[in-house]
């Protein structure tokens, strides 16, 4: 019987270095933080896309966690977006 790994996250599971997984850490983090202000503020995805500057379906995919689809610096470029239209 094969031995099973175990894992401090499964980001370290998926991953193939540690720095991967800190990237794909850092990259969820953000993707659940923009879901959180996105509610707390009360906007719709078309809300939340037109503040950020990109498409209805490109925020559908940030909100609904598509870690693959963005890197770490669209996830931050993104934010950066979101506070600077706050009062918009």
């Amino acid at each position: 019987m094969k031995k099973s790994e175990t894992y401090a996250s499964v980001w370290d599971a998926v991953a193939e270095t540690p720095a991967q997984a800190a990237n794909l850490r850092a990259r969820a983090e953000l993707m659940r933080q923009v879901a959180a202000f996105v509610k707390a503020e009360g906007w719709t995805e078309v809300d939340a896309a037109q503040r950020c500057g990109m498409t209805q379906a490109q925020m559908n995919d940030v909100l609904s966690r598509r870690i693959s689809r963005f890197s770490l610096d669209d996830l931050v470029n993104i934010t950066r977006e979101m506070s600077g239209r706050i009062k918009a």
